[in-house]
């Protein structure tokens, strides 16, 4: 398993170590020590599983302190662009979007710490994405920023007239008129 940082802090992509033979192929999607070697502390409490169409894009989400929660993506079936914003204010990344393909067939994933929206779009004809949280869903605290708000110049990869998007998506508010749920968070567990 391989731990690649980027150029935010915290965000995270794992690069599995696949072994594959005639029989299929095996790889650890999660391994608690490799992560606490590496210095990050995520310990998941809840798995969630998501299967959407082509050009579904879900997001961006995400819950408010203090159910706050970090997540580990990955996809057991397919391929999506998978999308995350910045929403720790004082961070030098606040309200820049990072994205990355992630794929069955690379078994890539994403750490997305705490303070973060998150959103995909399915690329291929289906995929299945399975999310490992650490805090619980509390839907009292749920809360997200609108996919195509145009000052955040994402990239969804599919155009705007094929996009599949719930009504509760499609309602979500601007990144600048959310408030600042995460200005003075502590990166890490909070």
């Amino acid at each position: 398993m391989k731990i690649v940082k980027t150029s935010f802090e915290g965000l995270i992509v794992i690069e599995a170590d696949v072994y594959a033979d005639t029989r299929g192929y095996f790889f650890e999607s999660f391994n608690g020590e490799v992560f606490r070697k590496a210095g990050i502390d995520f310990n998941c409490l809840q798995e969630n599983q998501s299967f959407s169409k082509k050009n579904v894009i879900r997001g961006l989400h995400f819950q408010r302190p203090p159910y706050a929660q970090s997540k580990l993506i990955r996809v057991a079936q397919g391929r999506i662009l998978d999308v995350v914003v910045d929403l720790r204010k004082g961070e030098p990344t606040f309200g820049k979007s990072f994205s990355v393909e992630l794929s069955s067939g690379e078994k890539k994933q994403l750490l997305v710490p705490r303070g973060f929206a998150h959103g995909f779009s399915v690329l291929s004809d289906s995929a299945e994405v399975i999310y490992c949280c650490d805090n619980y869903y509390a839907r009292e605290f749920d809360a997200g920023i609108l996919h195509s708000d145009p000052a955040l110049e994402i990239d969804w990869k599919v155009s705007t007239s094929e996009r599949i998007v719930s009504e509760k998506d499609r309602l979500l508010p601007t990144f600048a008129s959310n408030p600042h749920f995460f200005e003075g968070f502590e990166l890490g567990r909070n």
